[in-house]
């Protein structure tokens, strides 16, 4: 089908425009590459950074639980509470003796004494008395000395116990301490993820519009153009209807960026969020 003369012109018109504009490359890169990719927000990166000094940082508190447990080891067996008797209990027992032995002597003398008042010195009955006095002395004093060292036993062996527990609640408290402080951190983590998550998605929102608005404003020549045609297309009678150019609409920009956020946040509560 011929176009009819009052179109010629402006046919050639469009044709003439449509050679220049072709003819001229799209700058793509003014709305593609790295620049329209939101890059780590800086709560992203203290997150990140946090994360790191937490790796291995319940090594000191698993060395003083060890340490703790190492001790407590030693506080186990029958020699136990020797380290813990007192250093002044010899000395206790040896002034106890002493003096226990200074009134068993001031008592034999007077079993002597009363020998020589009744006129039995030196004889049979005295011998008696002095022997059953010298028997029931040894057996007091050894009885005492049992008691005292029972004494010391004891309390060294209560302190051992105590200092057995003492280092197993020290150990246990260690390893709780290290527990909240990787549990707090985690969470800290947790929080500066998500929060710079949700803000780079909101960064990489404003750059997704910036990259539609510079597409359209690359392809409206083009876009133009073809809507030229078609209307000289119609007015020959061709029925031409100019078709949309993908600008790379699609969704919006926010609603992707915050969707991709979500995803970017749940990330770091899984890595870093508290069990």
């Amino acid at each position: 089908m011929a176009l009819p003369d009052y179109l010629k012109d402006t046919s050639k018109d469009f044709a003439k425009q449509l050679t220049a504009t072709t003819s001229v490359p799209i700058d793509t890169t003014k709305f593609t590459g790295r620049g329209f990719v939101a890059g780590e927000d800086a709560l992203q990166t203290q997150a990140i950074n946090l994360a790191k000094q937490g790796v291995g940082s319940f090594q000191p508190f698993l060395q003083a639980a060890q340490t703790a447990v190492g001790t407590q080891a030693g506080l186990t067996g029958p020699q136990a509470f020797q380290q813990f008797m007192s250093p002044f209990q010899q000395q206790v027992i040896d002034t106890t003796l002493a003096d226990l032995d200074r009134q068993q002597a001031i008592q034999r003398q007077g079993i002597r004494d009363q020998a020589a008042v009744s006129g039995a010195f030196g004889g049979g009955r005295e011998g008696v008395q002095l022997g059953e006095f010298d028997a029931s002395a040894l057996r007091n004093r050894a009885n005492l000395l049992a008691t005292l060292q029972q004494q010391g036993f004891t309390q060294a062996n209560q302190l051992a116990n105590t200092a057995f527990q003492q280092q197993g609640n020290l150990a246990a408290q260690q390893m709780g301490l290290s527990n909240f402080q990787r549990g707090s951190m985690g969470q800290d983590v947790a929080a500066l993820g998500n929060l710079g998550a949700f803000r780079q998605g909101l960064t990489q929102s404003q750059l997704q519009a910036d990259q539609q608005a510079a597409r359209t404003a690359a392809f409206e020549p083009i876009q133009r153009l073809d809507q030229y045609g078609a209307g000289l297309g119609r007015l020959a009678g061709f029925g031409s209807t100019a078709q949309p150019i993908d600008t790379g609409g699609g969704a919006s920009p926010l609603a992707t960026a915050l969707s991709t956020a979500t995803g970017i946040a749940g990330i770091f509560g899984k890595l870093y969020g508290s069990k």
